[in-house]
């Protein structure tokens, strides 16, 4: 007669590994498809409704995605989705200046033809990429989604973790992940602490119209303030991220749309001919925050919860595509190994393989912004000298090129646009 509770051992074996991810936004769907393709159970727990995280109307966001970062959503299937909908970043000018004095005669230009591979990146709207990702998560039988609920207490136990919810569900699975954002709950009750600070800026993000085209070029403008990054969308339209200090930042929110466009229009440049808003408007405070730690036992940080940096170089849903990318290849071939995909020792190798390029993105974002975010003359005198030198350089302007589309270092194999 067989032993009940051998057969309950073994029936615990043969299941595949089940991973917690908790957050919804894209990080945690990407990372959801990217291990139900090697063979994992997924429950995706986000706090808003679907109904609010998904919209078919324009709201004015959108992402700059790296070449890199579409090659995981190629990896995982969900490029053919968004690919008619996408603009090519083929062109990147880079300038500095002062709003209503035009840029400096030193620049630096990127044109996509000076690296094999093709367009640096492309800018993606919000809604076309975050139904294509709801709607592959539907589709696969390996992933769950519990919309509109919260995360409200998580245990860790020498066999596994758990979750409980703020309608008193209590989940189970092997590995906890936290893609919930700069004030991570899933690092806070990790006990996993931040190091960072405010920069006293606050973004301002909108969509535009313009009578000319944009010919796929993005540019980025630095003034004293902050940058004002111009990313090329499909037609006529462009998005705008735009750094202002937090006071000035609030009264140019406030101000109707003909206001508000009067205060952009100097720093923008008559370049596109006439501009117009389309869209809504949003700001969000810009911070330096990077967790002390990327895991802990058995939980992970991906995205803003491990790393929050300043959008001056556009990398944060990239850096987040890269920890997707490395955290789902460390899981899986765990996995295969017959590892436990949660022990200490295993997530160190993901902590490992992210933990000196997050470090370095931080560093440099910060210093790039104190660099640029200023009127010191003898800084500016510098940091002129330094983007010309730079575009008269092609060696050094193709290897900045290679780093802005992701292609540096030591990447995963979904960022290769291959399957783990």
């Amino acid at each position: 007669m067989d032993n009940p509770e051998h057969t309950v051992i073994l029936h615990a074996m043969t299941q595949r590994p089940h991973v917690l991810i908790v957050g919804g936004g894209l990080n945690g769907p990407v990372l959801a498809l990217a291990l139900a393709q090697g063979d994992h159970r997924v429950t995706v727990i986000d706090a808003l409704p679907q109904d609010v995280r998904q919209t078919d109307e324009f709201d004015g966001r959108a992402y700059a995605l790296a070449l890199a970062s579409q090659r995981v959503l190629s990896a995982i299937g969900i490029w053919p989705a968004v690919r008619d909908h996408a603009q090519p970043m083929l062109d990147i000018k880079v300038t500095d200046g002062h709003a209503g004095r035009g840029p400096s005669p030193f620049w630096m230009h990127f044109d996509h033809a000076e690296i094999e591979e093709g367009p640096m990146g492309h800018m993606v709207e919000d809604r076309y990429l975050r139904r294509a990702l709801i709607g592959a998560m539907a589709d696969s039988d390996a992933i769950t989604v519990i919309d509109g609920r919260s995360v409200v207490a998580q245990t860790v136990s020498p066999g596994g973790v758990s979750v409980t919810l703020d309608d008193g569900r209590e989940i189970a699975g092997d590995l906890l992940v936290g893609c919930d954002g700069r004030q991570s709950g899933t690092a806070t009750r990790a006990g996993i602490k931040r190091t960072g600070w405010d920069y006293g800026q606050t973004a301002l993000v909108c969509a535009i119209t313009h009578e000319k085209p944009h010919h796929g070029v993005a540019h980025q403008f630095f003034m004293p303030p902050g940058p004002l990054a111009i990313l090329p969308l499909p037609g006529n339209r462009s998005s705008i991220v735009w750094a202002e200090r937090h006071d000035m930042a609030r009264q140019i929110n406030g101000m109707d749309e003909a206001a508000y466009l009067e205060v952009l229009r100097p720093r923008f440049g008559d370049f596109l001919g006439e501009i117009g808003l389309e869209g809504k408007r949003f700001t969000y405070p810009l911070n330096l925050t990077v967790a002390n730690a990327l895991v802990a036992e058995r939980v992970a940080l991906v995205g803003d919860a491990a790393h929050g940096v300043h959008p001056i170089a556009g990398q944060g849903l990239n850096a987040g595509l890269r920890d997707v990318a490395a955290l789902a290849e460390t899981v899986i071939l765990a996995a295969r190994r017959g590892e436990d995909i949660g022990a200490l020792q295993v997530l160190e190798r993901y902590q490992q393989w992210r933990r000196f390029d997050t470090a370095t993105l931080a560093m440099a974002t910060d210093m790039f912004n104190r660099l640029f975010s200023n009127d010191n003359p003898l800084l500016r005198m510098g940091r002129e000298l330094g983007l010309g030198l730079v575009n008269a350089l092609p060696v050094a302007r193709r290897s900045f090129m290679r780093e802005a589309a992701g292609l540096t270092g030591d990447l995963p194999r979904l960022m290769q646009g291959k399957p783990v």
